[in-house]
C-alpha cells in the first residue's frame, strides 16, 4: 500500500533541494508549453503564428528556457537570431532544438521528439489526425486509441464508453478548454460539444499531477477550436445511410413461458445518419480579439422492430458552439467558450403483431397476439412520443502573465444539464397498473415492456443536474524550480422527482398455489386456485447536492539538464447532503500526493525513463445522495381475489391479506447520521507507473511500461438488516429495532461499520461501531496489473502510425462504480455489497478484464490527393460468470431472499439442480474481436479552399463475435422461493449462455467537406 508518510519525506527531500535552473511543469488540460536550450541569458520570444500573441523570457543562467501554459497551436520561436517553428498540444511539452538546423512542421504537427519534461501517461490528436482516421464521431472512440482503454459494456451510460486502467466506465473526468464538465450524478455522461468544434484531444491514462483528482480510470480532456488573425470557414456533410450497413444478429428466446421468440432481434434494425455543420472564425480585431463559431444540425432516423412493438425514433436538435479570445495584451487574456447541447427524440411506437383484414390481432394456440418477425414492416397506428435532455455550457477563462515567472490562470463555469423528460403517449396511464400472467405475459392496459414507465410526482420540478465551479492556479519560476498551487470548488446539484416505479403505482402478478398455502399460510386459498401478489415501490421528490473543493501544491524540479524530479499534494475535500441540505456523508483534507521522475538517460534525447506515484480519489455521486437519503418505500403484500378488471386485468374484490407484508423500506426519511458511515473514508486507489521511452531510428519511437493500481477503500451501501441484529444480540441491546436504522448504509465493505443508532429503543441515537465479521462481507477489492508497449512514427508528410500491445491483468471482489454483471449504473450503491452472501465467489476477473489487446492505426498519403487511413483493433474476450439468487443455506437468506434481480455468485447445478459457489470470471471466456476500419479520402483543391471527398468503412470484414451474454443461469428468485433446493422445479435458465451483444456491423460514413 502506499504510505503518504514516505511520500511526505520524498517531497520534503525533494523541495528542499538547492534550487540549479529552470525547469518544465506538468501542462494544464487546455494548454501546452514550448522548453529548450540556448545560450545564458538569451531573449526567447515565442509568436502565436495563428494569432499574433507573444510572449518573451530570459533564458536562466543555465541556458535552459520555458514559455508554459500556451494555448495549442502553431508557434514561431526567436533566439539569438535563430527562429524555428513548433506546434504545441495540449497537456505537453514541445521541446525547440536551437542546435539542430531546422524543425519539421508538417502541416500543424511537428515531428516531435521524446517529451523528457514530463512523466505522465498522455495521448494526443488534433482534429487533422482524427479526420484522417476512421473513426466514429465521439470523444469515446478517439479515447479507445489510447493504450490500457477498452471499450465498456454497451447497456451503461449512452453505450461505448472507456474503461480506462481497468476502472469502471463510470470513474472518468472529462474537461472542456480546462473546465470539469463530467456528471457525477453517476459519472456515465458529460457535457458535450459538436464534434467539429474539437480542436485537439487528450486522454491522460495515468501518472497525472496533483493539479488533477477526482477521477481513478483516466481524464479525457478537450480543447475547442477558436478564431485566428486570418478568416477561415467551411461545411461538412456526414451521411451514414442505412443501405450500406450490414445486418446484425438475431438470438433465439428459449424460455418457453414467454411469447417472445427472440432475446435479441437485430436483423431488421435500420439506422440513417445525418449531420451537417457550418462554421468559420477569424479576427473581430486583428491580433486582439478572435471569435469562432459553429452550427450542427444532426438527424438520426432509428428503426427498431421488436417484440409487440416496434419504434421509429427521430433524433436530433441544431446545436452549435461561440469562442472569443481576447488578447487585451499580450500579458492578459480572456476566453469565453458557450456550447449548446439540446437533444430531442421524436419517437413513434407502432404495435407488432399480426392482423387479420379487419385489422384485429391474430392470436396463437395459446390465446396470445403473434408479433411479427422477419420483416421491418409497422402494422396499424402508432402513437407519438418526445424526449428531450441535454442544456448549455458557459465557461470563462483569465490567464495572466504577471512577470516572466509569475503566471496565474482563473477558470468559472456553469454546466445545466436536463434529464431525459418525456411528453406524449409514453407517459404512464395512472390508471393501468403492471400486470403480470401466472406464466409472467404482460396483459392489461399498461405500456409494456416491464416495469412500465415510472411515474413520476406531479408536483417535482423537472430533474436536472446543474455544475457550477470555479478554480485559481497559479505559477512561478524560481530558478530550477517551478512551483505551482491552485484551489477549486464545484457544486453540483441534481434534481430528482420522486417516482413510483412502476405505472399505475402498482405490479400485480398472479401465481397458482398448490397447496393452497400462500405467504407461509397455510389453507389461504384453494388447492391449485390462483392469488395475487402486489408490489409497491416509491420514493420522494428533492433537491441534492454535492460540494467538492481541493487545493494541491507541486514542484517539477530540473536537477539538471538530464533529469526532472516532480512532487506533488493535493487535498481533496467531499460533502454530499440531503434534499434537507443536511450532510449525511463529509470528508474533508483527504491527501492525495504525487511522485514523479523523468530521466535522459545519457543525455542525448534519446532514451527516457521515467516514474509516477500517486494516490487518486473519487467523490461520492450525487445519485447516491438521491438513493440513500430520500424516502423510498418497497413492499410486497399478499391477497386473494375474485374477477379482473376487463381493461387493466388487475384483480377484483381483494380479499384480506394474507401473512406478514414483506417490508423491505417503509418509505420514511431516513436520518441522515444513520445512512452512512459516520468515518466513511471515500473511494481512492493507488497507482505505480514505471516506464521507457527510445528513439530507435529518425521518427521512430518505442515504449513500454508497467502499471499497478489498487483500489485501498471501496465504497458501496449494506442492506442486510440480520447483521444489526446479530450485533445488537450480541452486545446486549435487547431493546433494538433494526426497523429505526435506515433500510441501507453507505460503508467500506470488508471495515468495520461507524453509525449512529437507536440501541435503546428510546428514540435516542448515538454513535456506534460495528465490527465488520457481522456484515459477513468480503473486503471491497481491485487491482489492476498492465504492460503496455509502443511503437510510434509520426505523421512525415508521408505516412504515420502508432502500434500498442497491452497486457494486462483485472481481479476483485467489485468493477467499480458500476456493475456491468447486471447492468447496474447506480454509481457507488449498487448490489454488489448490499447483504454478505452476494459477496460469496465475487473475488475474481472482472468484466473489463481483456487479457490482450492490439492496436494499430495510421494514414498514408498515397499523392497530393488521395488518403488512406486506418484503425484496427484485436484483443481477447472477457472473463465469464455464472450468476443466479443465494439458496436458503446461506445466513444471510431471509435478506437476500426479496431480491428478484439474480446478482450472487451462487447458481444452480445443470445435473443436480442445487445451487453451488461459481467463483467470478471462473467459467472461461468470451471469443477474441477483430476489427478493421479503413477511410480513403480525395482531396483536391477546389477554388479558393480545400475539398474532402471520403469514405468510412467500419468494420469492414463485418466480424460479429460475441461480446455479452447472459451469465443468469437460475431462472426466477419466484422458483426457487417456491421450491426446496435440488426439487426438479427449481427452474434453469435456458437462456444462459445467450448471446445478448454482438460487435457493431459493417457501416459506411460518407464526407464531403469544403474549408477555405
Amino acid at each position: 500500500m502506499f504510505k503518504a508518510t514516505r511520500m511526505g519525506a520524498a517531497l520534503a527531500a525533494a523541495f528542499g533541494s538547492s534550487l540549479l535552473m529552470s525547469t518544465v511543469v506538468l501542462a494544464q488540460s487546455s494548454e501546452g508549453s514550448i522548453y529548450g536550450q540556448v545560450k545564458p541569458g538569451t531573449a526567447v520570444t515565442a509568436i502565436n503564428i495563428e494569432t499574433g500573441q507573444s510572449r518573451q523570457i530570459q533564458a536562466e543562467s543555465s541556458g535552459a528556457f520555458n514559455f508554459t501554459r500556451l494555448a495549442p497551436g502553431r508557434y514561431r520561436v526567436t533566439a539569438g537570431g535563430v527562429t524555428r517553428e513548433v506546434s504545441v498540444d495540449i497537456g505537453s511539452g514541445s521541446p525547440v532544438d536551437f542546435g539542430a538546423q531546422q524543425i519539421l512542421v508538417t502541416g500543424t504537427r511537428t515531428l516531435r521528439s521524446i517529451d523528457f519534461n514530463s512523466a505522465e501517461s498522455n495521448t494526443v490528436l488534433t482534429q487533422e489526425q482524427i479526420r484522417a482516421l476512421p473513426l466514429v464521431r465521439d470523444v469515446n472512440s478517439v479515447a479507445q486509441l489510447a493504450p490500457g482503454v477498452v471499450k465498456g459494456d454497451k447497456d451503461l451510460g449512452a453505450g461505448g464508453l472507456p474503461s480506462i486502467g481497468g476502472a469502471s466506465v463510470a470513474e472518468n473526468g472529462y474537461y472542456i478548454n480546462g473546465f470539469d464538465v463530467t456528471n457525477i450524478r453517476n459519472f456515465l455522461s458529460y457535457a458535450n460539444l459538436p464534434f467539429d468544434a474539437i480542436g485537439q484531444q487528450q486522454i491522460k491514462s495515468g501518472g497525472y499531477g496533483a493539479e488533477y483528482g477526482r477521477s481513478l480510470g483516466g481524464v479525457v480532456s478537450l480543447v475547442t477550436k477558436r478564431g485566428t488573425n486570418e478568416w477561415k470557414g467551411g461545411g461538412a456533410l456526414y451521411l451514414e445511410p442505412d443501405s450500406l450497413r450490414s445486418r446484425g444478429k438475431d438470438v433465439r428466446n428459449l424460455d418457453i413461458t414467454t411469447s417472445t421468440r427472440y432475446s435479441v432481434y437485430d436483423s431488421y434494425d435500420k439506422t440513417s445518419r445525418t449531420s451537417v455543420n457550418l462554421y468559420g472564425g477569424g479576427p473581430i480585431i486583428k491580433d486582439k480579439l478572435f471569435v469562432f463559431g459553429l452550427i450542427e444540425a444532426q438527424r438520426d432516423v432509428e428503426d427498431r422492430p421488436g417484440s409487440g412493438t416496434s419504434t421509429q425514433t427521430v433524433k436530433g436538435r441544431p446545436n452549435g458552439l461561440l469562442k472569443l479570445d481576447w488578447a487585451i495584451t499580450n500579458s492578459h487574456l480572456l476566453e469565453l467558450t458557450a456550447i449548446s447541447n439540446k437533444k430531442r427524440e421524436q419517437i413513434k411506437d407502432y404495435k407488432s403483431i399480426q392482423v387479420n383484414a379487419q385489422g384485429q390481432p391474430v392470436l396463437d394456440a395459446n390465446g396470445q397476439p403473434i408479433d411479427i418477425y422477419g420483416t421491418s414492416n409497422y402494422v396499424g397506428p402508432s402513437t407519438s412520443s418526445t424526449i428531450e435532455s441535454g442544456g448549455s455550457v458557459v465557461i470563462g477563462k483569465y490567464t495572466g502573465y504577471l512577470t516572466d515567472n509569475f503566471t496565474v490562470s482563473a477558470v468559472v463555469g456553469k454546466v445545466n444539464e436536463a434529464s431525459r423528460k418525456t411528453t406524449g403517449a409514453r407517459v404512464a396511464d395512472l390508471s393501468c397498473p403492471v400486470v403480470l400472467e401466472t406464466n409472467l405475459n404482460e396483459i392489461g392496459c399498461w405500456i409494456k415492456p416491464f416495469p412500465g414507465p415510472a411515474v413520476r410526482d406531479q408536483k417535482a420540478p423537472d430533474d436536472k443536474d446543474v455544475r457550477t465551479s470555479a478554480r485559481v492556479d497559479l505559477e512561478y519560476t524560481l530558478g530550477a524550480h517551478t512551483i505551482r498551487g491552485g484551489i477549486d470548488s464545484q457544486s453540483f446539484k441534481s434534481s430528482e422527482a420522486g417516482t413510483s416505479t412502476y405505472s399505475g403505482g402498482y405490479y400485480y402478478r398472479y401465481f397458482v398455489s398448490a397447496n393452497g398455502t400462500v405467504n407461509g399460510v397455510p389453507n389461504a386459498v384453494a388447492p391449485g386456485a390462483q392469488f395475487v401478489r402486489r408490489r409497491e415501490s416509491t420514493s420522494t421528490s428533492g433537491v441534492f447536492e454535492v460540494a467538492n473543493t481541493a487545493f494541491y501544491i507541486e514542484d517539477s524540479w530540473k536537477v539538471n539538464k538530464d533529469i526532472l524530479l516532480y512532487g506533488g499534494l493535493r487535498s481533496e475535500s467531499f460533502d454530499n447532503k440531503n434534499g434537507d441540505g443536511v450532510s449525511f456523508v463529509k470528508a474533508d483534507n483527504l491527501i492525495a500526493p504525487r511522485l514523479g521522475f523523468s530521466w535522459d538517460v545519457g543525455g542525448k534525447a534519446s532514451t527516457k525513463v521515467f516514474a509516477t506515484a500517486g494516490r487518486y480519489y473519487i467523490p461520492v455521486a450525487s445519485n447516491t445522495n438521491i438513493r440513500m437519503t430520500r424516502g423510498e418505500l418497497f413492499e410486497q403484500r399478499f391477497y386473494s381475489f375474485n374477477g379482473r378488471d376487463p381493461k387493466t386485468q388487475g384483480p377484483l374484490a381483494i380479499g384480506p391479506e394474507i401473512g406478514v407484508p414483506q417490508i423491505v423500506s417503509d418509505g420514511k426519511l431516513p436520518n441522515p447520521a444513520t445512512v452512512a458511515d459516520t468515518k466513511l473514508k471515500p473511494m481512492n486507489q493507488d497507482e505505480f507507473i514505471f516506464g521507457g521511452q527510445h528513439a530507435i531510428a529518425k521518427g521512430w519511437t518505442l515504449g513500454a511500461k508497467v502499471i499497478s493500481r489498487k483500489i485501498n477503500d471501496g465504497m458501496d451501501d449494506f442492506c442486510g438488516h440480520g447483521a444489526l441484529d446479530r450485533w445488537a444480540a450480541a452486545s446486549g441491546y435487547t431493546n433494538f429495532d433494526s426497523g429505526s436504522a435506515a433500510p441501507c448504509v453507505l460503508i467500506n465493505p470488508g471495515r468495520d461499520v461507524n453509525i449512529q443508532a437507536d440501541i435503546k429503543g428510546d428514540g435516542k441515537y448515538v454513535p456506534v461501531t460495528i465490527p465488520a465479521k457481522f456484515f459477513g462481507l468480503q473486503q471491497y477489492s481491485r487491482t489492476y496489473q498492465a504492460l503496455e508497449l509502443t511503437l510510434d512514427k509520426p505523421f512525415d508528410g508521408r505516412w504515420g502510425f502508432n502500434a500498442s500491445y497491452t497486457w494486462s491483468k483485472s481481479k476483485g471482489t467489485a468493477e467499480g462504480y458500476v456493475s456491468s454483471t447486471i447492468n447496474q449504473e447506480d454509481a457507488g450503491v449498487t448490489q454488489d455489497f448490499d447483504f454478505g452472501s452476494l459477496t460469496d465467489g465475487a473475488n475474481g476477473y472482472l468484466p473489463n478484464d481483456r487479457r490482450h489487446v492490439f492496436k494499430l492505426y495510421g494514414n498514408y498519403q498515397i499523392s497530393q490527393d488521395f488518403r488512406l487511413g486506418a484503425n484496427l483493433t484485436l484483443a481477447s474476450g472477457r472473463p465469464r460468470s455464472c450468476v443466479g439468487f443465494v439458496p436458503p443455506t446461506v445466513p444471510d437468506f431471509a435478506d437476500a431472499s426479496n431480491y428478484t434481480t439474480a446478482s450472487s455468485y451462487y447458481c444452480l447445478n445443470e445435473k443436480t439442480n442445487v445451487s453451488q459457489l461459481v467463483q467470478r470470471g471462473s467459467v472461461g471466456r468470451l471469443p477474441w474481436t477483430y476489427t478493421v476500419d479503413l477511410s480513403f479520402a480525395y482531396t483536391p483543391k477546389f477554388g479558393a479552399g480545400a475539398l474532402t471527398l471520403q469514405a468510412d468503412v467500419f468494420n469492414i470484414l463485418n466480424a460479429q463475435k460475441v461480446t455479452e451474454i447472459n451469465e443468469v443461469r437460475d431462472f426466477s428468485r419466484a422458483d426457487s422461493l417456491s421450491t426446496v433446493v435440488g426439487n426438479k422445479d427449481n427452474i434453469l435458465s435456458k437462456n444462459y449462455g445467450q448471446s445478448t451483444g454482438y460487435q457493431t456491423p459493417r457501416s459506411v460514413r460518407l464526407t464531403a467537406r469544403y474549408e477555405f
